[in-house]
């Protein structure tokens, strides 16, 4: 699938959009909509959450609606809060855009708009529907993923595909990840609109036997006792890097790890876990295959440090084993 061609009549048309999104990736497009004089009618967004010493942390989308003098909803739940759709059927929009809410939208907000209810999704559908796509490609190894823009419908990520964008993704973290397609994901919407807006869109059914699904990430899947490859883990800490980074524990206590290799070299006499080489940048984890180079972490309690400035604070011993909590 190609990029939609853009109208040369309907180019110029503004739409009256509600905006649904939450993180940074969302804000992108939202800045984008704006930008490109589209009429922002409301913008929906997660509520506010509770950050270090009870300090209130908004969302970028709702910053940045606040920015712009934009009507704002932050439902706990849309489905148990009816009134949400009401609200929103009342701004009569031409077209609804969701990008990372962070909530599944229901049937009843979805059929509001006359155009449609239009998503910005982090993969290149079918391949990797669900929560969190971004970092599934980077744990799977891949070179490049993309954005598509979709017309939702009740499945998850099953919507007809309008558009889409190749991108290259090969050894970057999820923040750089995130940060190449939320700017692909802003421009490619704006440059669809049109064409949705003209009826020359062409909307192109998923192929089922294609699909993949990308599962929500919780904290526990940080944890790593050293018992994959050193090459998944290296990808674990390159996806999990904002959130809940890639963790394991030493003497029981918890580090963090943010930059690290994975190379081939084998220390067959040495435990899975163990600290099988120590240089004056680094220190080496033994894992199930290759070992893992670890150039910067975080001990619990200490700020981010290079491995170096780490190991002046901590002397480390080859033989020495990261486990899981549960093993201390």
């Amino acid at each position: 699938m190609t990029k939609q061609p853009m109208s040369k009549n309907a180019s110029d048309k503004k739409l009256r959009i509600v905006f649904m999104g939450t993180p940074e990736f969302a804000a992108v497009t939202l800045r984008a909509l704006i930008d490109a004089g589209h009429e922002i009618i409301l913008a929906v967004t997660q509520p506010d959450r509770k950050g270090n010493r009870n300090k209130m942390i908004l969302s970028p989308v709702k910053e940045l609606a606040l920015e712009h003098g934009i009507e704002i909803l932050q439902p706990q739940r849309l489905r148990k809060e009816p009134e949400v759709a009401e609200q929103i059927a009342a701004t009569e929009p031409d077209m609804i855009v969701v990008a990372a809410f962070g909530q599944i939208i229901p049937k009843n907000i979805i059929d509001i708009p006359k155009y449609g209810c239009i998503n910005v999704h982090g993969s290149l559908l079918p391949a990797l529907r669900g929560a969190a796509p971004m970092q599934a490609a980077i744990l799977e190894g891949l070179k490049e993923t993309g954005i598509t823009i979709m017309r939702m419908d009740e499945g998850l990520d099953t919507g007809d595909m309008i558009s889409k964008v190749c991108c290259d993704i090969f050894e970057k973290d999820i923040l750089e990840v995130s940060d190449i397609l939320a700017h692909a994901g802003a421009k490619l919407l704006v440059e669809t609109l049109p064409s949705i807006a003209d009826g020359t869109a062409v909307y192109e059914k998923q192929d089922e036997s294609l699909s993949t699904y990308a599962k929500m990430i919780s904290k526990s899947d940080g944890m790593t006792d050293f018992n994959e490859s050193a090459e998944m883990v290296e990808r674990k800490i390159r996806a999990y890097i904002d959130w809940p980074t890639c963790y394991s524990y030493l003497d029981g206590a918890m580090v963090k790890f943010y930059k690290a290799e994975a190379v081939t070299d084998v220390h067959p006499e040495d435990r899975v876990g163990a600290i099988c080489e120590i240089s004056k940048d680094y220190y080496a984890i033994k894992c199930s295959e290759g070992m893992l180079k670890v150039y910067e972490q975080q001990l619990a309690g200490k700020k981010r440090m290079s491995a170096a400035d780490f190991m002046r604070g901590r002397k480390l011993e080859i033989g020495e084993r990261f486990r899981a909590e549960e093993e201390k």
